[in-house]
This record gives structure tokens, sequence and C-alpha cells, in this order.
């Protein structure tokens, strides 16, 4: 018995030890807080800072958007993001063990679990597409560089094919220019990187309903892609936290590559004024503070549960406060940083079309699979720059698929809890990742891309609002600010700064509640080009946005309706006060007002103590060294 009380403490942060360990070593912690960092920062940074902010910029006004932008980066997007990753670290569990703050709220936890297995089945499709291109690019000529393929039709109108089988000729001797007045003349003008995107890629039916046959390379891909996070995860954090290393900053060596290219180019310039003069007339529009807020809240991965689970394989006194300005300025930053290398490319092929920034500019896939690669066929080597930026794309969407298959199994083992499920753990990822793969299949079909647009969509989008907000009135006003706040400081070894306490009371989910009402108020029917869906499909949406929320009513219900008391009121009372087993994971944390609940479960499980009685028995004070290096001397009353 003592043995097993004595374990705990040879795995925390003892002064002196000569060999670094766990300080939990039934979850595990990372290696180091580096890898912590790199992780969340790859979780928080993904394909929407390339593929959605340039856009919501460059159309809410350029440089005047990055005002509200940031804004709501200070009074909502940091406070939230400290939020969940203290909530994680203190009770060192993922996002359905913290609910025993206040059990009535575990349907929250659930909620974000439901999320997450959305945003995974649909996150790794499009991971896989950019793995086909990536494979595609590997040729001495980018195969949607001219017309002269079988899927192309007689609309093509390629840039580089003196031959193309568009709807006016030229000969090799004619000018860009004169080629550039054929395309704005021609009535319906296709581009070969469009059609290679519908007719090849996807071979897109004509109807969501209509899924056809299974694109199999797509399939294949698609397996290749949950295949890599797997192997990235077999260890859990112990695997992933290695594997950050490159995929967390490899991104960025790539996106310096592609930007020192992209501004040596005709009409870079004309791309990257588009992308940043201001138009303050704009500002007073509420439509551009809401996309603000919204591409924040979204864009940290609020709600989805991540956070508190990378967070709560932190050791307990790290500086969290510290962690989440640093991740959270960095995913604003990065947003920024990709728009200059997107619209100094769109930028020269405006230039060399004769058109518009505007016209050339698009997000999401359509920028990602169309606009994008058909710029990046005007460059001399064009198969090594489409490389670099697919591969780039891969490591963005695997940086936030890690985080969210780790999600779904964290709360899984933790919530069964037993010996035998943390030993298996490998199986239970590979589990996960083989009913990922299963569900994804359908979005492979000719019919795919209208699910996933529909998923993107619906399934994630105000759900994720409400979740947040829900969190933010259980944490704070349920179980109460002034005791949250004190648990912070007995982890950090000083309180939230006043800021960040009136943001949590006031300011944020003000601003959360504004979110969901832009959210409703500038809500439109779905449509992917001129495809519209229909109601049949809306509905599926809605019950998917739905399935996350109905959640909490539901298990608040079933809590109450289990919870101890002769009448409503008793047992609600006792569904909403903290657990017997909430606060801190191992009992050396255990102090102030946990060490009287953490004696009693000494006595009553002496087996569970994860401390050495006789070390308790010799010292009354106990030191602990946070990775910040700070000393807490706290009284130990167990």
């Amino acid at each position: 018995m003592s043995e097993k009380c004595g374990e705990g403490i040879l795995n925390g942060a003892v002064p002196g030890e000569a060999t670094k360990k766990d300080e939990n070593p039934k979850r595990g912690n990372w290696g180091n807080q580096i890898e912590f960092v790199l992780t969340s920062v790859g979780y928080a940074v993904g394909l929407g800072n390339v593929w959605r902010f340039p856009y919501l910029c460059y159309r809410n006004g350029g440089g005047a958007f990055m005002f509200p932008y940031f804004i709501m980066l200070v009074f909502c997007g940091i406070p939230l993001f400290f939020m969940e990753l203290s909530f994680g670290q203190f009770a060192s569990q993922g996002c359905l063990g913290v609910w025993r703050v206040s059990p009535i709220f575990k349907g929250v936890g659930y909620g974000m679990m439901v999320v997450s297995t959305y945003i995974g089945i649909y996150y790794n499709v499009v991971i896989c597409i950019a793995f086909y291109y990536f494979f595609a690019s590997m040729n001495r000529i980018l195969p949607w560089t001219y017309c002269n393929n079988l899927w192309n039709t007689e609309n093509c109108a390629g840039v580089l094919s003196p031959n193309s089988s568009a709807t006016f000729n030229i000969s090799s001797q004619h000018s860009l220019l004169n080629l550039t007045m054929g395309l704005n003349q021609t009535l319906k003008r296709t581009s070969p990187s469009e059609e290679y995107w519908r007719r090849h890629v996807l071979n897109i039916s004509g109807d969501i309903g209509d899924f056809g046959e299974v694109r199999l390379p797509l399939l294949g891909c698609l397996g290749v892609s949950w295949l890599v996070v797997f192997l990235c995860l077999i260890r859990g954090v112990k695997s992933s936290g290695k594997v950050v290393y490159f995929t967390a900053t490899f991104p960025y060596v790539v996106l310096t590559i592609l930007f020192i290219r992209g501004i040596t180019l005709d009409g870079a310039i004309n791309g990257i004024l588009y992308y940043l003069t201001p138009q303050w007339d704009k500002i007073l529009h509420a439509k551009v503070w809401g996309d603000a807020a919204s591409q924040i809240f979204y864009s940290l991965g609020c709600a989805w549960g991540g956070l508190i689970t990378m967070a709560s394989y932190n050791k307990f006194h790290n500086n969290c406060y510290r962690d989440s300005i640093i991740i959270s300025i960095t995913n604003c930053a990065t947003s920024v940083y990709a728009g200059f290398v997107i619209f100094s490319i769109l930028g020269f092929m405006a230039t060399h079309l004769g058109v518009d920034v505007s016209e050339v500019a698009d997000h999401g896939p359509g920028l990602a699979f169309v606009a994008y690669p058909e710029a990046l066929t005007l460059l001399p080597i064009s198969p090594l720059w489409s490389i670099l930026f697919f591969f780039m794309l891969i490591l963005l969407g695997l940086g936030t698929q890690f985080c969210l298959l780790e999600t779904l199994v964290t709360a899984i083992v933790d919530e069964i809890g037993s010996d035998w499920i943390i030993r298996w753990k490998t199986l239970v990822t590979l589990g996960v990742a083989i009913i990922g793969f299963l569900l994804g299949i359908p979005l492979t079909t000719q019919a795919g891309i209208y699910w996933l647009l529909l998923m993107d969509n619906y399934a994630a989008s105000f759900s994720l609002v409400i979740i947040s907000c829900i969190m933010c009135i259980a944490v704070m006003y349920i179980y109460g600010h002034r005791n949250y706040f004190k648990d912070i400081e007995m982890m950090l070894g000083f309180p939230p700064p006043l800021f960040f306490q009136f943001c949590w009371r006031f300011f944020s989910p003000a601003i959360i509640f504004f979110i969901l009402i832009f959210t409703v108020i500038q809500y439109r029917p779905i449509k992917y080009n001129d495809y519209v869906y229909p109601d049949w499909a809306l509905t599926i949406g809605f019950l998917m946005a739905l399935s996350s929320v109905i959640c909490i009513p539901l298990y608040a219900v079933f809590r109450v309706w289990r919870s101890e008391g002769h009448t409503f009121l008793q047992r609600l009372k006792n569904a909403v006060k903290p657990s017997k087993d909430w606060g801190p994971a191992l009992l050396e944390h255990r102090t102030g007002r946990y060490a009287q609940i953490s004696s009693s479960r000494c006595d009553s499980n002496p087996e569970a103590q994860p401390l050495n009685p006789e070390k308790l028995k010799d010292d009354l004070g106990l030191t602990i060294h946070g990775s910040n290096g700070q000393a807490h001397t706290q009284d130990s009353k167990v």
C-alpha cells in the first residue's frame, strides 16, 4: 500500500530528481512545455487561418478589419482561451471529467465530444484532398495547367494553353494581352484548375442525394490521412508531442518561402494593397464586428474540447496564463501573415489576367483547390511551389486533427478510468480512428463535397457558441467566480488579473451572446456555387447542429433524476454542487478546502493515494516547482 502511495511523489516535480518523470503517472504529462505550446499552436492554427481570414479581411474593409479583429481577440479570444486551459489543467481531466465542478452541466462535455466528432470526420476528408493534390503535384507539369485532358470541356480556357479547346482560338505567337482580352470576351470561361477540381478530383454529381460512386483515389488518401493521425497518436501525447516539433513549425517555413516568392512577382503589390487598404467606413457596420468576433471564436478552437484536453496533460503548476497569451497571439499573427502569402500570389494572377483582384479572390475549398493552384501554374518550377503549398495544408490540418482525435480518446479513457482502459489506450485510439474513417467514406463519393460543406456550416456553427456561453455561465455563476479565482490562485500562485476576471464575468459572455444573435440574423441557406441545397438537406444540417446542444438539457434531466434527495429542489441542489472528487487530481496538490476531502478519500480508499505517507509525516510543508521555475509553498493538511 505504501509503495502505491509513494508512486505519485516519485513522479512529481521533486527537486534533485535524477530522471525526469511524469507528475501524473496514471494519465501522463507532456515531455516539456514546448510540446504543449506547439501542440496548442498546431491545434489553433488550422486551414481557416489560410483560406478564411484573408478573405474576411479584404471583404470587411481590409486593414480596417484589423481593428475589430484585435479588439475581439483581447476581450473574448484570449480570456476564453485562458479559461479553457486553466479549467483542464486544474482538474487534469478531459472535456467530460472537468464537469465534476457541476455535474448537471456534464452535457456540455458530451456536446463538445459530438462537435469534435463532426469536425474530425470532415476535417480529415479535407486533409485527404490535400494529400491527393500533393501526390498529383509530383509531375513535371501540373495536371490542372492545360485544357487538353480527358476531363476538360469546350468551355475550358487556360492562360498557358495555346491549343486549348476554348470558345476562341489564338496562335502561339499571340501575346498574353490578347489572351486576356479573349478570356474577358468568353461567355462562360472555366479554368483548368476548376475543371480538374470538379470533374476529375470530385467528379461531382448534380445533387446532394446523388451519391454516385466512391472516388477510390480519395478513399485511398483518406486511409492514408487516418493512418498518419493514428501513428502520430499511438502513444498519446508522448508521441504527438514529438511530432509537433515538425508539424507545427514547418508550415511557417513554407509560408515564408511562398511569401518571399510571392512578393517578387509582378502585381503582387496590387494584391497586398487590396488585402490591407483600410476602408474605415465599414468599421461602423455591425457585420464587420460580427465577422471579427466569429473568426476569433472559431479560429482559436474554443468549445471544441481540445483546449481542455491538451491542458489536462500539463503539470499542475504550469503557467497556462502565459501560454494562453502566447498561443492566441501566435494564431492571429499567423492569420495576418497568411494573408500576405495568399494575396501576393492572387495579385500576380489578377495582373496576368487583366482583371481586378476581387475576381480571383476566393475562400474555403475554392481558394485552396482552385484559385491558388491556378495561380501556381503561372510560376516557374510550378510543381515545386504546389508541393510546398499542399504539404503546408496537410501539416496545418494534421495539427488540428491530432487534438480532435485525442479529445475523443481522452474523454472515453477518463470516463471509464479503469486500469485496463488506460493500459489499452492505443486500441481505443485505433478504434476511434477506424470509426472516423468509415464515417468519412460517404464524403468521398461524388456528392461528398455537398455533405462536407453542410457539416462545416451547420455541425460546428451556432452550437459552439451556445456551448461556450453555457460553460461561462456554469463556471462563473453556478460554481462561483470566487471559487474559480481561488482555484487558479492555488494552481498558478497568483489570481487571474482583474481584466480577465471582468471578461469572464461580463465581457466575454456578452460577446458570445452577440455572436449568437449575429449568427441568427445573418443566417442564409447554404449554397455551393449555383447549387441550392434542398430543404431536407438543410433539415439534416439543423439536426446535426442541435445534436450537440441537445446533450446539455438531456443530461441535466438525467442527472437530476439520478441525484439524491426527496424533493425536486433537493435533487437539483445535489446535481449542481461540485462532486466530492472535484479538484486537483493528485493528493499533493489538494490543499486548502480540498484537503479535508482528499483526507477522507485516503481513509476510504488507501490504494488510491498518490503520496508517500512517510513523506507526509516528515514534511507538513510541501514545495512544488512549476514549469516556470516558480516555487509554491503550500500547507499539506492531508
